[in-house]
């Protein structure tokens, strides 16, 4: 009610345009197929255009300061290649700054201060920023300046949407793709390919396999060549690294789909704190046992993340449970090294057979995390004019492919990345983004998804059956080769074979900083983060005693009113995206 009385003024100045925008959106129906028509794209090119194309694109050198939740170790302050072109096309250069630490206190020093960029993404925090009324209403600049963004969008635009009570649109959704077919799946519980290898390329869909691959290995080789410890499996519990390494495996190694600290059941869309599930516990005993065989690295709960990154670079550890953005510049370096055998392929691992794999099941296009402009931008009208050039077919294809003739050409309608690129990707791909800027940008502005064709027929993202096996190493085709497979995605539950999920996911969803449901959030993530470790790193029989304190403390720090009140935050997103 409060956020509803905030904008009441607002709402009532800019509701005609709403209205319209939704319509608009209306009007355009239901995307059918995956595929930018020319027609469809004709004219909607333009860096800035106006709504009805009349507008010459304003490319007057601006500056736009910029703040990112996420860490960015390859930022060139746009002068990259694929940076230098986008500034050429819309004078815009960003002076950014990205996360270092805990981005959630930096974006409520941000709220509470007013000293906020032009341009934002907050990730889960915009709330903090909504509610210090910082941020601008998107929908009449949309509406008047952003004929990319309500193409590529179409009806999904009512996603873009605050809440049921403010329906406000405050940031551009850049963590989803548009029209999105999952085409590969990389990531998770993971093992060095000669590991696989050397077990004769068993089945690998238990805990129980995965653990056998790596004790054999290391039973065999219990040191590298230079006489360090082989290290069997080791996690990155730094910060919130905690979620993608410890914590969020339990959820799906049990049957979940990936929702964050969330299980959601799929028929009445009531959120359990997934700790809670009688499943987890037994993930979490399996973790205790592979702590105490020597199996998990000793210092997985106090090594930090570039600790981490040395051990896998080293080529030392042979099994990792992670998403693998979060060590790709380890296994650079091994493949840079030609030690291809030392990267690691990835596998539908569940506590047992007992549980179905369903990682892949589709979000559908998600809104919730994104850019916004801040009431502190100098010109709003430049600042969306960038993001909408962003979403523009010229853009796409620069962001994810480069600059046709350096890093890609154009050989008989397709487009065809030259060996030696290729080769570099492969072999070097951080340095190679870091130069080029290829794939760098893409979390800066609503993008298509893997499997959507442009207006020439190509796809837009490299993300595509041929693309895909074009980057994998001898190693990883070795590999696949010996289960019948052609990608990592063939050996996981197809999308297609899962329904999509109504409520997106549930660890985008925004909710307001100073609702009780945050502030129990962070008690039990607390709880969490010091009584996981504990019952891991425990002897074996004080694993129970240790597992029913915890249990005890979340409902002592009021977990079961916290899943309540998700509860209502999920169904009403629910409400709001498919009604």
């Amino acid at each position: 009610m409060k956020a509803k009385q905030r904008n009441v003024t607002k709402m009532l100045m800019t509701v005609a345009l709403s209205l319209s925008l939704v319509a608009a959106a209306g009007c355009s129906g239901a995307k059918n197929s995956p595929e930018v028509k020319p027609s469809e794209s004709a004219g909607a090119s333009s860096p800035t255009a106006s709504q009805g194309g009349e507008q010459s694109p304003d490319t007057t050198p601006i500056t736009f300061t910029f703040y990112g939740a996420d860490a960015n170790a390859n930022w060139t302050k746009m002068q990259d290649d694929v940076g230098k072109e986008m500034t050429k096309a819309t004078g815009v250069t960003l002076d950014a700054e990205f996360a270092v630490g805990d981005s959630s206190q930096k974006v409520a020093l941000l709220a509470t201060s007013g000293n906020y960029p032009d341009l934002i993404s907050p990730k889960g925090d915009l709330s903090k920023l909504v509610d210090a009324g910082a941020m601008v209403d998107l929908t009449p600049l949309i509406e008047e300046h952003a004929p990319n963004i309500k193409k590529m969008l179409g009806d999904q635009i009512k996603r873009l949407r605050y809440s049921n009570d403010d329906q406000a649109i405050y940031v551009i959704p850049t963590y989803g793709g548009v029209d999105n077919v999952s085409m590969d799946y990389t990531g998770g519980f993971s093992l060095q390919h000669r590991a696989v290898k050397e077990a004769g390329y068993p089945s690998i869909k238990t805990v129980q396999d995965f653990e056998n691959v790596i004790k054999s290995y290391v039973e065999k080789h219990p040191t590298d060549a230079d006489g360090k410890p082989t290290i069997g499996l080791t996690l990155n519990a730094d910060d919130w690294r905690t979620y993608i390494s410890v914590t969020n495996p339990a959820v799906e190694a049990t049957g979940m789909a990936g929702d964050g600290e969330w299980a959601i059941d799929q028929n009445t869309y009531e959120a359990t704190y997934h700790y809670r599930r009688s499943e987890e516990k037994d993930y979490f005993k399996w973790l205790n046992h592979m702590w105490n065989i020597g199996l998990l690295d000793k210092e997985s709960f106090v090594q930090k993340s570039d600790q981490y990154e040395a051990k896998i670079a080293s080529g030392r550890v042979v099994g990792l449970i992670d998403a693998d953005w979060g060590y790709g510049g380890a296994t650079s370096v091994l493949k840079k090294d030609n030690k291809f055998d030392q990267t690691y392929g990835y596998y539908p691992v569940m506590l047992s057979d007992q549980f179905k794999d369903n990682r892949m099941q589709s979000t559908g296009f998600m809104s919730g995390w994104g850019v916004g402009i801040t009431k502190n931008c100098p010109d709003p009208v430049r600042a969306i004019q960038f993001l909408d050039y962003l979403a523009s077919e010229q853009a796409q294809i620069l962001i994810n492919w480069g600059v046709e003739g350096k890093h890609y050409t154009i050989e008989n309608g397709k487009r065809v990345v030259p060996e030696d690129v290729q080769k570099r990707i492969i072999e070097d791909g951080e340095a190679f983004k870091k130069e080029s800027g290829v794939q760098a940008y893409g979390i800066m502005g609503l993008h298509y998804g893997d499997g959507v064709k442009d207006s020439t027929g190509n796809f837009f993202t490299k993300k595509n059956p041929e693309e895909i096996q074009n980057n994998y190493t001898v190693g990883d085709k070795e590999t696949l080769k010996a289960y019948g497979a052609t990608v990592w995605a063939d050996l996981f539950t197809p999308e297609k074979d899962m329904p999509t999920k109504p409520w997106g996911a549930a660890w985008n969803l925004s909710v307001p900083a100073d609702d009780e449901v945050s502030i129990l959030s962070t008690k039990t993530r607390d709880i969490t983060w010091k009584r996981i470790p504990q019952a891991i790193m425990a002897k074996p029989e004080q694993f129970d005693k240790i597992w029913d304190d915890y249990q005890q403390d979340l409902i002592s720090a009021g977990v079961e009113k916290m899943e309540k009140g998700f509860t209502k935050y999920l169904q009403d997103r629910v409400k709001l995206w498919n009604e």
